[in-house]
């Protein structure tokens, strides 16, 4: 009998799972973090799960110091790009080089950069208690784009 039941189960093991249904796409992302919230949220100097504004100054400061052309005081739009690409994730992520460079001379320096990243910092403290959580830096969408109230798909 049970080698009867070994050789049952050895054929159900030989038999290849099916797989999934064709046209069976993966559910869109509701839960998404922007690229400047991901940057925040490795400032989390002490290791807390917590960022504070003066970790965010610091962190700021220490990424602005590895682009090129950061020790004459100001870099310019391709470095920046540089350190978007490096810091950010890519060349193109927000912020973009227009809005920090706040006085339009097409550099940007350290103060315009941690300007913007206060202004981040202050979008993202929801509850305004001075420090950002992890809950704070992701945004949650109610439904994927596209499925929202009153949005219909074309056939």
């Amino acid at each position: 009998m049970t080698g009867g039941m070994l050789l049952a189960l050895a054929l159900l093991q030989a038999i290849p799972a099916a797989p999934p249904p064709a046209g069976t796409p993966q559910p869109p992302a509701t839960i998404f973090a922007e690229p400047a919230a991901l940057f925040i949220a490795a400032c989390d100097a002490n290791g807390d799960g917590r960022v504070t504004q003066p970790e965010l100054t610091a962190c700021v400061a220490r990424s602005y110091a590895t682009a090129e052309g950061a020790a004459s005081g100001s870099i310019g739009y391709i470095a920046y790009a540089d350190w978007a690409q490096a810091w950010l994730g890519d060349r193109n992520a927000l912020p973009s080089p227009f809005e920090v460079d706040r006085d339009g001379d097409n550099r940007i320096t350290l103060a315009e950069l941690q300007t913007r990243f206060a202004q981040f910092f202050t979008r993202f403290d929801r509850d305004k208690d001075g420090i950002l959580t992890r809950s704070e830096l992701i945004t949650i969408r109610a439904a994927a784009p596209g499925e929202r109230y009153g949005i219909r798909k074309k056939n």
